[in-house]
């Protein structure tokens, strides 16, 4: 995080939970989370990534962000992660439902195996964690729940049939959280990232063609990167955003 960077002094030492915290996007989350002097914990499955970036932030900061080891499939060792998250840092306030896989699948293609574990993957954990974090976020009386949405859904992207649909219900999810547990002062959106240049997008999707047709089309003419949807995370995870709640928010650059 630059030295120019918003400052939000009730982030600070507040508990924050990171699925898919190790790499793209997520890294930069846990990054702009940690630089904000919160108590971060997430979970991946890249382990090498995960304890580089651990160590990278404890060499800059002399703090070490908690990681472990998670498949998210795993609903039960999900609950456990975060759990144990409430038991060692403390409560948990902030939920950012950021694991993902965007893997390209043919609609012809997908069998009733397939299409199960895309939603094991990239919608039943959101549901199940905010559960799990839910309960904690009621003791402390309030937090936010900040689930991943995606810009494919406004963008009908072909040969995504299945994470699609997974990212289309988590906007639904996230209005029924929002409405289930506004009383209890639990906040829930949907932050909805555009075209992000991971590492990832760049060695699998994206390539000059394909950047010079997303730029085209997007009002703001510039490469969006893992650094720019941190901020909207902070916001919503920050009491500046105390009366948003049920809302699908992008960071597209004007494309969707």
């Amino acid at each position: 995080m630059s030295n120019d960077a918003t400052r939000y002094p009730n982030l600070e030492q507040q508990v924050v939970f990171i699925t898919g915290g190790g790499s793209g996007i997520g890294a930069a989350l846990t990054r702009a989370f940690h630089l904000q002097g919160a108590k971060v914990a997430f979970v991946d499955i890249d382990d090498a990534a995960s304890q580089a970036l651990a160590e990278s932030l404890k060499a800059e900061t002399g703090r070490m962000p908690h990681y472990r080891r998670c498949d998210i499939r795993d609903v039960e060792a999900l609950q456990a992660a975060i759990a144990e998250v409430g038991r060692e840092l403390g409560p948990i306030h902030t939920l950012v439902n950021n694991a993902a896989n965007d893997d390209r699948h043919r609609w012809d293609e997908v069998d009733v195996a397939y299409w199960d574990e895309r939603m094991a993957l990239n919608l039943r954990p959101m549901f199940f964690a905010a559960q799990a974090a839910a309960h904690q976020m009621i003791k402390i009386g309030g937090g936010s729940i900040i689930n991943f949405g995606s810009i494919s859904v406004q963008m009908a992207i072909s040969d995504l049939s299945a994470y699609m649909t997974a990212k289309a219900a988590a906007c639904g999810l996230t209005r029924s959280l929002a409405r289930d547990l506004g009383k209890h002062n639990i906040r829930v959106n949907t932050l909805v990232p555009g075209s992000i240049m991971t590492e990832r997008q760049l060695e699998k999707w994206i390539g000059p063609e394909e950047e010079a047709s997303i730029q085209a089309r997007q009002s703001l003419k510039m490469r969006l990167v893992p650094e720019h949807v941190a901020p909207l995370a902070l916001f919503l995870a920050s009491q500046e955003s105390q009366a948003i709640s049920g809302q699908e928010i992008a960071v597209d650059g004007g494309w969707g």
